[in-house]
């Protein structure tokens, strides 16, 4: 028997930030049914290397069994790497497989999604620190749920559930990159697989 999370981790995509209207869900979720769950959801630098390193840090004295971490799109690539080093639970929303390769394209200037104002630069570097994080096959699948949309506009459905093919995957006819029906559809699904204290 699984033991209920006690730790939440959320790890928001590229150009996101904890602003991003799934986070506010499983927020709002926590906040308002589970008290007692430790909720820790970061804004993450452009390094990947400065990402992964601030949550491994943040997460040092995390009880490995009794934690979980939720990762959207690049987050999810990030929530993998996690899961990997931890073999805590993990849930994948749309998660990039090959950021590496995909993110080539944005390198140079980049704004925030949730404020425009905000600038940031993705570097060249950035691509080798992605490369450095691929983790292979993980060694719990079991302990993974990834939810993923057929109509993803920005990333390969067939990628993802190849991925992830070893773990409950909950594809989705139709829908889209952001999730947009996530509160109304999946949410419930996300927290029954976290199994939160409450």
């Amino acid at each position: 028997m699984e033991p209920q999370t006690t730790h939440l981790l959320y790890l928001h995509g590229f150009r996101s930030s904890p602003r991003s209207t799934k986070a506010r869900a499983v927020a709002d979720r926590v906040a308002q049914r589970h008290p007692n769950l430790h909720w820790w959801c970061p804004q993450l630098p452009p390094s990947p290397k400065d990402a992964i390193d601030m949550v491994m840090k943040g997460i040092a004295d995390w009880p490995r069994k009794s934690m979980a971490v939720v990762g959207s799109s690049l987050g999810g690539f990030y929530a993998t790497y996690v899961a990997g080093m931890t073999r805590c639970r993990a849930v994948l929303l749309n998660p990039a497989v090959y950021p590496a390769r995909d993110l080539t394209l944005y390198i140079g200037d980049q704004s925030a999604w949730h404020d425009p104002a905000e600038h940031f630069y993705f570097r060249p570097e950035y691509i080798h620190e992605l490369r450095a994080m691929e983790v292979g096959s993980l060694t719990r699948p079991e302990r993974v749920f990834a939810v993923i949309a057929k109509g993803d506009e920005v990333l390969d459905w067939h990628e993802m559930s190849a991925r992830y093919a070893d773990s409950r995957v909950k594809l989705i006819e139709g829908g889209d990159h952001a999730l947009s029906d996530f509160k109304k559809s999946h949410l419930d699904d996300v927290m029954a697989f976290i199994n939160p204290v409450p």
